[in-house]
């Protein structure tokens, strides 16, 4: 399937977006962190609670990079939980150093830390290291001996004693054995408003009032190193993710909710997806796999390509796939400051829209500079144009006058002597707008046909820059009167 074409926003006055703090934690909720030194098993023990295999999962150490939070509720107890990457003990400018800092701003997020040491293993120095700081530290800490199922783990666990941080609590999060033991070492600490009863446990509703409305889902793409982090650290206004020159730093998708003009926004930044026949290591395949659903699950994807290498193969592989599932697309030219001949790249923009993507007309394209905060405003105000797009219904009164203009002037073709006849039309969906058309023969309609219809519905009906559907049905108009 072709797709196509786009609307430049053009580079106006530059302007810089103030935002708003991001509220990441419900003040409801508990919020616990998992820590621990690399290949423990917290990202395991994460995906158990939450209940979703939202984390990535792989032997290799360090898999997880930046902190991720997710709702859960185990033994009638609402938890906020947060992944964080594994403890090292770095403190230059390393990748590793600023892993490290992210993993203690989480915890200083957090209303209890989740120790995790690999019983199996034993308690090893740095295991050590880490209890003694966070002994120093306000936040308290339970301590988790994970891979406690059969016999193996047992030294491992009568040796954690010696932490110092009380009696250690032992799990299996891949098995899932050992979580009410969790619950119970939790309890101390749920505010005495969310104390369950037993018998209440398997749990009501909460008595909180909703939020006004559902967060837009705004996903951000694009290759590698092209500033997909520092755009999302620019928008909600502090160093959420881990950016930095290495390519490849983000893996895990990584969600953050934020408001933007009193709307709420989840906003997720996901893995550089490279050309697939460059992708050979298996966690860069998780990765780009994660990216995806998260693509499959947006309202609105935003995606991020370099000014200095504009819309090449991957950005319009990636672009196509984006309005194949359906999603609405805004490209976001990063690194906007940089550009010496802007008229020229606004020209190729336009050229390459042109040729490559012809058949979505009106994709909105913004200019700006992530890590100068640059213009955007003017992402965000293109963002929810498009989001409302997308979303648009138009009345079935308004079509049929429409489809008697566009079949009027240009009448389908003929078939065997007979001129193919649509009876009727209506919108089935919106989130992409998808029509259907009631034909005479319609397996006969050419494609050719489909794309006039399409891209007079775009112009004459105000639908620039979303994907459309149109569905062919036959029969007879089935609101005619017999």
């Amino acid at each position: 399937m072709k797709v196509p074409w786009s609307l430049i926003v053009e580079a106006g006055p530059i302007e810089v977006v103030e935002p708003a703090p991001a509220p990441y934690m419900d003040a409801m909720s508990l919020t616990v962190a998992i820590i621990g030194r690399p290949n423990v098993g917290k990202s395991t023990l994460f995906n158990r609670l939450v209940g979703k295999k939202l984390a990535l999962v792989d032997d290799t150490p360090g898999v997880t990079r930046d902190w991720r939070a997710a709702p859960a509720r185990i033994g009638g107890i609402d938890l906020t939980v947060i992944d964080t990457a594994g403890l090292e003990e770095a403190f230059d400018d390393s990748l590793e150093a600023r892993m490290r800092r992210q993993t203690e701003r989480a915890i200083e997020e957090a209303d209890v830390a989740l120790l995790l040491i690999d019983a199996r293993a034993g308690v090893t120095p740095l295991d050590q290291h880490f209890a003694a700081w966070l002994r120093k530290g306000k936040t308290p800490v339970i301590l988790l001996a994970n891979k406690c199922e059969g016999r193996a783990g047992a030294p491992g666990l009568y040796e954690s004693f010696e932490l110092g941080l009380g009696d250690p609590v032992p799990i299996s999060a891949e098995h899932g054995e050992g979580l009410a033991d969790l619950v119970e070492a939790l309890l101390p600490f749920v505010p005495p408003e969310e104390e369950v009863s037993p018998e209440d446990a398997d749990g009501a509703a909460n008595d909180g009032t909703l939020a006004p409305g559902r967060p837009l889902q705004l996903a951000i793409v694009g290759r590698p190193n092209v500033g997909k982090s520092t755009l999302l650290n620019s928008l909600v206004g502090e160093e959420r993710v881990l950016t930095g020159p290495e390519a490849g730093m983000t893996r895990d998708a990584i969600t953050v909710e934020w408001t933007y003009k009193d709307k709420p926004i989840r906003l997720v930044d996901t893995a550089g997806m490279r050309r697939k026949s460059r992708v050979e290591d298996k966690l860069e395949k998780l990765a780009v796999a994660d990216a995806l659903r998260v693509i499959r699950l947006a309202h609105v994807v935003v995606l991020v390509v370099d000014a200095e290498a504009i819309l090449d193969h991957q950005d319009l592989t990636i672009a196509r796939m984006v309005l194949d599932e359906g999603r609405a697309l805004v490209i976001a030219v990063n690194k906007w400051d940089i550009v010496t001949d802007r008229a020229a790249t606004l020209k190729q923009i336009d050229d390459k829209l042109q040729s490559q993507l012809a058949q979505v007309r009106g994709i909105p394209v913004v200019t700006l500079s992530a890590l100068r905060r640059q213009r955007l405003d003017h992402l965000l105000d293109a963002v929810f144009n498009i989001y409302d797009v997308w979303n648009r219904r138009v009345s079935t009164a308004d079509l049929n006058r429409w489809l008697a203009g566009m079949t009027e002037a240009h009448p389908p073709p003929a078939v065997e002597g007979r001129r193919i006849k649509i009876r009727y039309m209506t919108q089935v969906k919106a989130r992409p707008p998808t029509f259907a058309l009631w034909v005479s023969k319609p397996l006969d309609l050419p494609e050719t046909y489909l794309r006039y219809m399409i891209n007079g519905l775009r112009e004459s009906l105000d639908l620039p820059g979303v994907p459309i559907r149109m569905l062919t049905r036959k029969g007879k108009n089935p609101y005619a009167e017999e």
